[in-house]
């Protein structure tokens, strides 16, 4: 019993090996290469699929996603013999699992080796400027090489992309300082335009000031005019009105003299002619009041009047020489006043 057991339990462990050889299951977006004694029999798609244990192998397993591969920086030499580095970047998908399988070795490395020539002849026949400038351009001629190379090999290369270009130091110092050149000189423009704009708005500014201020003090001169000229005509109406005679103008006068005497440096003042005339005037209006009082006090005593006695000359001011006398109600003869000499004589500062 013992022999035939063992027969029993390893038949069992064969027939498991051989089921589990026999159901192939291949996840999605995959595919696996079958061979039948070392040759290729087909291609399993994703899902359950049953080959001959002990004859058929699955070589290996495919993703048929697409898949990112980024390539190390690659020294590369433009036109004006200048060393840049530049890293590309590949996206890339398998179409045909047998073809990537048997068509080449090692796909991956077929595509990188590919790129670095193909970007090494593109860029061979651009200078630095433009290569910085043409990432499309470049990236459109890497993408057809390619493409058209690893057609055959059941690879899409669906895009090119150029990570980074970095040229050398010495020229990223020059770049650099040219950048900065650059934009130093913008920014004098621009601070050029806008003192240049703020002037203007100045100029223009303080030249409406100047005319607003101008018509305002036109319209200010105007109608202070007329209000002096109304000032005028009211007071001209009012005197007219009241039939003012020469005493209230003398009074008058005569209320003006303190103001003109005000301040600490007046050292002399003129006084118009017309204040002598308003003083002899008053003068005569007082002597009037005076003497029509006396007279009619001595009007009864007095026989008859006495010939007023002649006007004599009466030296005052031996500089100043002689003046006339005037003759006051009682016939007695006293100088005239001049108010103007008077007010010389007595201020001392004069």
């Amino acid at each position: 019993m013992e022999p035939v057991l063992i027969v029993l339990v390893v038949l069992v462990v064969v027939a498991f090996i051989a089921l589990i050889k026999t159901i192939q299951v291949i996840p999605q977006a995959s595919a696996a290469i079958v061979e039948r004694f070392g040759r290729y029999t087909r291609t399993l798609n994703a899902g359950l699929n049953i080959v001959v244990p002990f004859i058929d192998r699955v070589r290996n397993r495919i993703d048929l996603r697409e898949q990112v591969v980024p390539f190390p920086p690659q020294p590369v030499i433009t036109q004006d013999n200048l060393v840049v580095n530049i890293d590309t970047v590949i996206y890339y998908q398998v179409t045909d699992a047998r073809a990537a399988t048997y068509e080449v070795a090692s796909y991956i490395q077929a595509i990188e080796q590919l790129t670095v020539t193909t970007l090494r002849n593109i860029i061979g026949s651009m200078d630095l400027e433009s290569t910085l400038t043409s990432r499309e351009v470049i990236n459109a001629g890497l993408r057809g090489v390619l493409d058209e190379a690893t057609g055959k090999w059941g690879i899409r290369v669906n895009r090119v992309e150029l990570k980074a270009i970095e040229p050398p130091t010495s020229i990223q110092d020059s770049m650099e300082k040219q950048m900065r050149a650059e934009r130093d000189k913008r920014a004098a423009i621009l601070t050029a335009e806008g003192n240049r704009q703020s002037q203007i708005l100045r100029a223009e500014g303080e030249k409406q000031a100047e005319v607003l201020k101008a018509e305002g003090e036109a319209q200010a001169a105007v109608l202070r005019a007329d209000g002096e000229a109304a000032a005028i005509r009211t007071v001209f109406e009012a005197i007219h009105e009241g039939d003012a005679d020469q005493k209230l103008l003398a009074y008058q006068y005569l209320q003006t003299l303190p103001e003109l005497a005000k301040g600490d440096s007046n050292k002399l003042w003129i006084i118009p002619s017309e204040v002598g005339d308003a003083l002899k005037g008053l003068g005569g209006a007082f002597t009037g009041l005076t003497g029509g009082a006396n007279g009619s006090a001595m009007a009864a005593p007095a026989a008859a009047p006495a010939a007023p006695p002649a006007a004599t000359q009466v030296p005052i001011d031996p500089a100043a020489g002689p003046r006339p006398l005037d003759t006051d109600t009682k016939g007695s003869a006293r100088p005239r006043i001049d108010p103007l000499r008077e007010y010389r004589k007595n201020d001392p500062e004069q």
